[in-house]
C-alpha cells in the first residue's frame, strides 16, 4: 500500500468553496503520486474558524464553535474525494460536541473509498487543551481496515503514550496515523520521538504528518513545526534509519512511501531483534532490588 502523509499549512477561507478547493488539490496531488491512504494533521480542521471571520478566528471558544459548526460540510467533502479517488483519508482533526456534550473533543475521521469507516478521538489532552481550551478526552481506541492493512491513530500526545499503540498492536494495526499540531521544535521532536519509538517496539509503521506555516488569524493554532515522515523499525527489510520518507522541515507537501504488510510480518517474525514478540517480558522482570544500606561514610 502506498502511504502519504501530509505536512499541512492552515489558510484564510472567506467561504466553503475555497476550502473545498484546496482538499481537492491536496488529494488529487497525493492521489497523483500513488498513494491509497491519506493522512491530514491534527486540528487541521482550524483553518475553518476563517469562516467566522476575523473576530471570531482569534477567539478561542468562538474559534472552537466556529469550526465544529462546519464539520459536517468538510467530512462530506473529504468523504466525497475518498469515493472519486478510490482513496482512504484520514481528514484533519477537530472540535466536535456531541450528544449535548458540555466541551468538546478532538476527533479525526476515517474516510473510504465506499464510505465513511469510522472515527478517532484523542485520548490524552495536551497542558493547553486541558487547561486553556478545556477540550475533553473522547472516546476509545478503535482499529480500523484499509486495504490489506489493520490501522490505528495516535493524535498527537496521545503517540507519547506507549501503551495506547501497544493496545492498538495488540487488537491487530500494523500501521499508526499519528497526526499531530505543535508550534515549536521541541513539541515537534516529542511527537516524532515518540512515533520512532512506537514503530521500533511494535515493529510496525508510524505515519506522522504535522501542521506547517503561520496562521496569526487563529492564535490556537498560529505556528506549526515539523516534517511529514513514515518511519518503520531500523530491521530487516526497512531503512536503516527507521525512515521510509519525510519532507523537508516545515515545508507543506506530501511524504509518500510503500507500506508492505508483509515485510511488517516478516521482521515481527524473524527481525534481528523481536521487540513486538518479547513486549510480555516486561512484565516479568519488573522486580526492583530493594536498595543497599548506606555505610557510614556515604554522601
Amino acid at each position: 500500500m502506498r502511504v502519504a502523509a501530509a505536512a499541512y499549512p492552515l489558510d484564510w477561507h472567506d467561504g466553503l468553496a475555497s476550502y473545498a478547493a484546496k482538499l481537492d488539490r491536496w488529494v488529487a496531488d497525493a492521489a497523483g503520486q500513488g498513494a491509497q491512504l491519506l493522512v491530514f494533521p491534527e486540528y487541521g480542521m482550524m483553518e475553518l474558524a476563517s469562516l467566522g471571520g476575523a473576530a471570531v478566528a482569534a477567539d478561542l471558544e468562538a474559534g472552537l464553535a466556529e469550526a465544529a459548526r462546519h464539520r459536517p460540510a468538510a467530512d462530506a467533502l473529504m468523504g466525497a474525494l475518498a469515493v472519486r479517488h478510490g482513496v482512504t483519508i484520514l481528514g484533519p482533526s477537530g472540535p466536535v460536541w456531541e450528544g449535548g456534550a458540555r466541551r468538546p473533543v478532538n476527533r479525526a475521521t476515517l474516510h473510504g473509498p465506499a464510505g465513511t469507516l469510522g472515527h478517532q478521538d484523542k485520548q490524552i489532552m495536551t497542558r493547553f487543551e486541558r487547561e486553556a481550551w478545556d477540550v475533553v478526552p473522547g472516546g476509545p481506541l478503535g482499529v480500523f481496515a484499509a486495504g490489506p492493512l489493520r490501522l490505528g491513530v495516535t493524535i498527537c500526545y496521545d503517540a507519547e503514550f506507549p501503551l495506547l499503540s501497544r493496545a492498538l498492536v495488540e487488537a491487530g494495526a500494523e500501521l499508526l496515523l499519528v497526526p499531530s499540531c505543535t508550534e515549536t521544535q521541541a513539541g515537534y521532536t516529542r511527537v516524532r520521538v515518540g512515533a520512532m519509538a512506537r514503530a521500533l517496539e511494535n515493529q510496525c509503521v508510524a505515519v506522522h504528518s504535522p501542521l506547517v506555516g503561520t496562521s496569526p488569524w487563529c492564535p490556537p493554532v498560529d505556528v506549526g513545526r515539523g516534517a511529514a515522515a513514515l518511519y518503520g523499525p531500523p530491521d530487516r527489510g526497512f531503512p536503516e534509519t527507521g525512515i521510509l520518507a519525510a519532507t523537508p522541515p516545515d515545508t507543506p507537501g506530501w511524504a509518500v512511501a510503500e507500506v508492505d504488510p508483509e515485510a511488517i510480518r516478516r521482521v515481527r517474525a524473524d527481525g534481528t531483534v523481536l521487540n513486538h514478540r518479547h513486549w510480555p517480558e516486561q512484565a516479568e522482570r519488573l522486580r526492583i532490588a530493594p536498595a543497599a544500606p548506606l555505610g557510614r561514610d556515604s554522601p
